[in-house]
């Protein structure tokens, strides 16, 4: 995984810092956008922070399922090594852009304590469940788009446009509370929409963490998918050899 960081950032004079710029000028760009061109969600006060809170994950999610729909393609001289676990690509960068997102936390401790956000010692323990349910459920999306797309070309090219309508479609820039009920049951049907109201909930919202349930269920829902990956990633091994 160091090997991935290090060649991510090969010939950068920045380096590693981009791992805390990357995240803090996307932040900038769509405060500004909320802030002078559109005007933020009612009911949302200090919104740079409530955007901050499912920005940063969406980024790990995004960042982590289009990398690896190329990760089998661009690493076909290991794929062809018959004692390499192929699995090991898209695991490693998964985990490589948890890493940015566990930079990219130091930007958003600095945001919560400026805005002097109402966290609650019970309701941070929750944190970490959260990350680890989004690990999950990103390295199951992983390993199915890594192996599909070694047969299907195309996928990499429309994933693009999916994510793009994945993050609309998830309440990021605007409160899970605003939608109308009949567009609350799509919304319910995003499993990143619990991922994300869950992290405001611990972070922004000043209350009871009363997502807990959607976080469980997803957490199962998450591990099915998971094994679901890997049997499918393991069935298409023996093909990837000759598709790459």
């Amino acid at each position: 995984m160091s090997r991935e960081l290090k060649a991510r950032y090969r010939g950068s004079v920045l380096g590693f810092f981009w791992s805390f710029a990357n995240p803090l000028l996307l932040l900038l760009v769509y405060t500004f956008v909320f802030s002078y061109v559109m005007r933020p969600p009612e009911g949302i006060h200090d919104y740079a922070l409530f955007l901050f809170c499912g920005l940063l994950p969406w980024t790990w999610f995004q960042t982590s399922l289009v990398e690896s729909s190329g990760i089998l393609i661009s690493g076909g001289n290991l794929i062809k090594k018959v004692m390499f676990p192929a699995e090991i690509l898209p695991i490693v960068t998964v985990l490589s852009n948890l890493v940015h997102f566990l930079f990219g936390l130091l930007i958003l401790v600095v945001f919560l304590i400026y805005f002097q956000a109402p966290l609650q010692p019970l309701e941070l323990l929750w944190f970490p469940v959260v990350v680890v349910v989004q690990l999950v459920l990103t390295l199951g999306f992983a390993l199915i788009l890594s192996a599909l797309t070694v047969h299907f070309r195309d996928i990499k090219d429309i994933l693009g446009n999916v994510m793009t309508l994945w993050f609309f479609a998830t309440p990021i820039i605007y409160s899970w509370k605003n939608p109308p009920p009949q567009i609350r049951r799509f919304l319910n049907a995003n499993p990143v929409t619990h991922l994300a109201v869950s992290y405001q909930e611990i972070l922004y919202f000043d209350g009871p963490f009363g997502h807990w349930k959607w976080l469980l269920a997803l957490g199962m829902g998450s591990v099915v998918l998971f094994l679901f990956g890997y049997f499918l990633f393991d069935r298409l091994r023996d093909s990837f050899a000759e598709e790459v």
